[in-house]
């Protein structure tokens, strides 16, 4: 899961430092816009934080996972980023050895830690659809902050012992302009079923969840060719409550994945085919996108985002009791 890991057997030709070939008004384009895809990331993760802390009515078990995803955006947006795509940019890493350590630190973490706050709203839906009274009653907003805790501290624990333990990092003794980890034996594999394992368990309970979200359809639909007492009235709207959270969550997963295949498949073919730098760069600028998009997500399906939303831009989140506002009607 880590964003340039190589062999001791990798020559260092690979990393040659290309000079920049292109004109000065394409140069300032790209910089251009990669402000603006690093504006929308911050700003839109930033409201989806905002809107979950602090209206009290989005306290909820599921939302405390999107609320998790949406910070490690954040951080994805402010942290990795801007680096990742100056040094794509520029054809070359020019921000020195120190600079090279902590970027792949902290572009590593989160790419796991988005990938397990995936696989945690995945395992989420599976268990409201499968067995939506036992998770009422035994999966709280508390239960939830203690799981999404214990994630941060494991992919932090992980990622620290993986760089610690696993390889070298050089920046301009071996190959100038790069910025590259060294890795020793065997940890590439070990690497690799760390990633392979949420991404296997995240299709699989989605494809349990599609269903049985077709089985609560097709109930639905039997419930409403007849008359219904109160009980099973209660029951449809809370069946399609949580069939309509398990769309937009799997639009959500499906985008995730799309933006992953790229990564994935480097992980598992790249000691196989040669790739240049620039070309796994794409891969994770690819995979980083992901957190741009979410918060689009967020606003095309979730009514209630675009109220906050708005609630937001025209600071009514200040006014006496705020954060009491119905913004689910």
């Amino acid at each position: 899961m880590n964003l340039t890991e190589f062999n001791q057997s990798d020559r260092c030709e690979h990393f040659s430092c290309p000079e920049r070939s292109v004109s000065p008004a394409v140069y300032i384009l790209l910089y251009v816009c990669s402000a603006a895809v690093v504006l929308l990331t911050v700003c839109g993760n930033m409201l989806v934080i905002i809107s979950v802390f602090h209206f009290k009515q989005l306290h909820t078990p599921t939302n405390m996972l999107v609320l998790s995803l949406a910070v490690s955006d954040f951080l994805i947006g402010t942290f990795v980023m801007p680096t990742m795509l100056i040094w794509s940019i520029e054809s070359c890493w020019i921000l020195g050895i120190g600079f090279c350590i902590g970027f792949l630190l902290m572009a590593s973490f989160l790419i796991m830690l988005s990938i397990y706050n995936i696989a945690l709203i995945a395992v989420d839906r599976y268990l409201a659809l499968s067995n939506p009274f036992l998770y009422i009653n035994t999966i709280s907003v508390r239960t939830t902050c203690i799981v999404v805790s214990s994630n941060w501290c494991v992919c932090v624990v992980y990622t620290v012992a993986f760089y610690y333990y696993s390889g070298t990092f050089t920046s301009s003794v071996m190959c100038p302009g790069e910025c590259v980890l060294i890795l020793n034996e065997g940890w590439p594999v070990v690497d690799l079923v760390i990633f392979i394992f949420p991404c296997s368990l995240i299709i699989i309970l989605y494809t349990r969840v599609f269903v049985i979200a077709k089985k609560h359809a097709t109930a639905i639909r039997d419930l409403n060719n007849h008359t219904r007492p109160r009980t099973q009235k209660i029951t449809s709207l809370s069946m399609k409550s949580e069939r309509k959270a398990a769309k937009v969550l799997g639009v959500l997963v499906s985008v995730f994945l799309a933006c992953l295949l790229p990564y994935f498949i480097y992980s598992l073919l790249g000691d196989v085919i040669e790739l240049h730098v620039s070309t796994f760069q794409k891969f994770f600028i690819v995979l980083y996108l992901n957190s741009s998009i979410n918060p689009i997500i967020y606003a095309l399906c979730y009514p209630w985002f675009r109220r906050c939303i708005k609630l937001i831009i025209t600071l009514q989140i200040f006014y006496t009791d705020s954060s009491l506002i119905n913004v689910l009607s």
